[in-house]
């Protein structure tokens, strides 16, 4: 690690910081006066030492760690997501804060600004060079009350709870029960958990009668947590060309995801099935995405597409690279698409949604696809998502709308109201 920055001037950082802040601000990502005034206050630059001032001051993820194989498992997250989370952390001065990833220790730094000297910080990491390297870059940038612990993030920092906020910049699959124990009562927790399959969620949750229940939820997707809870992904190559197209799995998608009988899928023919189930463009397929891996029998994954895979007309993806996909224990594989629908009433774009299957069963497995779709947009389409971790064991339901996911320790439900 080194604080070595870019020859550039110190008035062409605040520069370039300022216009990111605005930049947030004119999205609507940041919200309140403290986020703005921290993000234009902490210099981001002294935390990714080494880069040209105008990459530091992107809105992008800068990915500083990898494993052997080049797995990414580091990162400082992009400016828009550390603005959303620390809004949905609402961060009150004087507060006892705990951060597990510490990673570069930016957002440790943001979140210490926003609490200020009466307060404190705790941020961990599973890897002694990360911690290292953040405490350099909290130093470099004057920042005083943080302490950065060499640890596994799933336990926590027991030494110095409880704490009135806790929020985890690691993905996790389930919610470490430390969590939950080392906040205050009155504490806040905010985290992306996996839901199911490739869904995953940033949920605020608070402590109420029952167990814990979500103030709110925005998409976000991060590295996995490692160590005790880890949550491990794998990629398939579904093409053996050089990953033209992979799949990524995780844990709960391995029963369907046999390497061997996905080989050559592409090569049986392409099914179709519409839905009649509209988008307007730039409209979020989030919550349908959502809906899919809570209730596909093998819940949504990511299906990267490289360009010539797409212009060969090898797969049709939804997007330009990206299709979500689901597939069967038999090899089949089915996977998401658009194609443009009629004008809307107000003569506007539209989308139609289809699926497209592969395999010995790939017709059937479009057409299950499609009917959840179809489900999802005539009963729940405009319902309000709702997550909740209860003290209790939760009951199966027959109802759509309410869904428990299995958990070692601590099911969810997610509930469409």
């Amino acid at each position: 690690m080194t604080t070595t920055v870019s020859d550039a001037s110190t008035d062409s950082a605040d520069e370039l910081r300022a216009q990111l802040t605005k930049r947030l601000i004119k999205d609507g990502t940041i919200r309140t006066d403290a986020v703005e005034a921290a993000f234009r206050q902490v210099p981001r630059h002294l935390f990714l030492p080494g880069l040209p001032l105008t990459e530091a001051y992107a809105d992008e993820p800068v990915y500083t760690k990898h494993e052997g194989d080049g797995t990414r498992i580091s990162a400082a997250s992009q400016p828009k997501i550390v603005a959303m989370m620390l809004e949905q952390l609402g961060i009150q001065p004087g507060e006892r804060l705990l951060e597990l990833g510490a990673a570069t220790g930016y957002n440790a730094a943001l979140m210490a600004t926003l609490t200020g000297p009466t307060g404190h910080v705790t941020t961990i990491d599973i890897d002694e060079d990360l911690v290292v390297g953040a405490r350099e870059h909290l130093a470099a940038a004057g920042i005083r009350n943080v302490e950065a612990v060499a640890a596994d993030g799933a336990l926590g920092h027991p030494e110095t709870a409880p704490f009135d906020r806790v929020i985890a910049t690691v993905g996790a699959h389930e919610i470490p029960t430390a969590w939950l124990d080392q906040l205050a009562p009155s504490g806040r927790l905010v985290a992306p958990v996996r839901l199911r399959g490739c869904a995953s969620r940033s949920i605020v949750f608070e402590r109420d009668q029952d167990g814990w229940s979500s103030l709110g939820s925005e998409m976000a997707i991060f590295m996995p947590l490692r160590g005790l809870g880890d949550d491990a992904r794998r990629v398939l190559d579904l093409t053996g060309t050089a990953g033209e197209v992979t799949l990524q799995t995780h844990k709960d998608n391995n029963h369907a995801t046999d390497p061997d009988n996905l080989a050559g899928v592409f090569d049986t023919p392409a099914r179709e099935v519409w839905t009649g189930v509209h988008f307007v463009p730039r409209e979020s397929f989030e919550w349908l995405d959502l809906w899919l891996a809570c209730h596909l029998p093998n819940p949504l994954m990511r299906m990267e597409v490289a360009p010539a895979a797409k212009d060969s007309g090898l797969v049709r993806p939804m997007f330009p690279t990206v299709a979500m996909a689901t597939t069967a224990v038999d090899g089949s594989l089915a996977y998401l698409t658009i194609r443009p629908a009629e004008p809307g009433p107000d003569g506007g774009r539209r989308f139609e949604v289809g699926v497209i299957g592969h395999g010995a069963s790939g017709q059937a497995l479009a057409e299950q696809v499609a009917s959840e779709i179809t489900t999802w947009d005539k009963g729940f389409r405009s319902s309000t998502v709702r997550f909740a971790i209860p003290d209790a064991t939760p009951q199966p339901d027959a109802n759509p709308g309410r869904v428990v996911l299995d958990r070692p320790t601590k099911p969810m439900i997610v509930t469409w109201e």
